[in-house]
């Protein structure tokens, strides 16, 4: 009799032990905004005071000088500011792209969209190319067709002033191609043309699907706002022009 009812006890506790299974009914939230109103914690401030102080070191230090503001807007097909960034990309890393590859880097196309700011007249520093490009991407070099070569030339047409370089587009009256050529030269049937871009605009970014199937993929390991500092430190005067590289007759 005993046993019997140590049994059922036993079944009776493992029952009423068993934690009961949580189901959600309801998820509340709101939004604290972010204001002055916040108190500050000075313990956080002093602890990470010396950090920020060496950031913003780095940030204001002068590189360069600008002479005059540079923006994106500050032409229909070439600004300044974008053949500065295409320009810069294929000096500094078209070595990068020989020392991988034993070949040159025939033309560089980036996007118009991936300007984020002003370059202000004064000081140069490296906070000003966290503004200009405040993103992670990375140069890679594509090797692409001739048929994706005349799809991007056909891209570019439309009069965006997207930067480019080692390229030249005319367009006519009627904003057709008369004339569109790489490397100085009209493009060939049948061969390939190392294109340096970036990594968003290589997985099809801004539409540039030309760039998607390349015949090979070369990563250079190398941020566009590491290349534009190092254009700021080698340089003491900012100054790029706009050009002939993209016009309309």
């Amino acid at each position: 009799m005993n046993r019997i009812y140590t049994l059922i006890l036993i079944g009776f506790l493992f029952v009423t032990c068993k934690p009961s299974q949580a189901n959600l009914k309801a998820v509340q939230g709101k939004q604290i905004a972010v204001t002055d109103s916040l108190e500050s914690n000075q313990m956080v401030i002093d602890y990470i005071a010396p950090y920020k102080k060496r950031i913003d070191d780095e940030m204001n230090a002068v590189l360069a000088y600008a002479p005059q503001s540079l923006s994106k807007s500050d032409g229909p097909y070439n600004t300044a500011i974008g053949n500065m960034m295409a320009d810069t990309v294929l000096e500094y890393g078209d070595p990068v792209f020989f020392k991988k590859t034993g070949k040159h880097i025939d033309g560089v196309v980036l996007n118009h969209g991936g300007i984020r700011s002003v370059l202000r007249a004064g000081d140069v520093t490296m906070g000003s190319a966290y503004e200009i490009m405040p993103f992670e991407n990375s140069i890679v070099v594509v090797e692409i067709t001739s048929g994706d070569v005349r799809a991007m030339f056909e891209y570019l047409k439309t009069g965006k002033a997207h930067p480019i370089s080692n390229m030249q587009l005319i367009l006519n009256s009627e904003n057709e191609l008369a004339s569109a050529t790489l490397n100085g030269k009209a493009i060939e049937d049948g061969k390939t043309y190392f294109i340096a871009t970036n990594d968003y605009l290589q997985q099809g970014g801004d539409g540039m699907v030309f760039f998607t199937n390349p015949k090979s993929t070369t990563i250079l390991d190398y941020k566009m706002r590491s290349i534009l500092i190092d254009h700021f430190t080698k340089q003491d005067t900012i100054a790029p022009i706009r050009d002939n590289r993209f016009i309309k007759e």
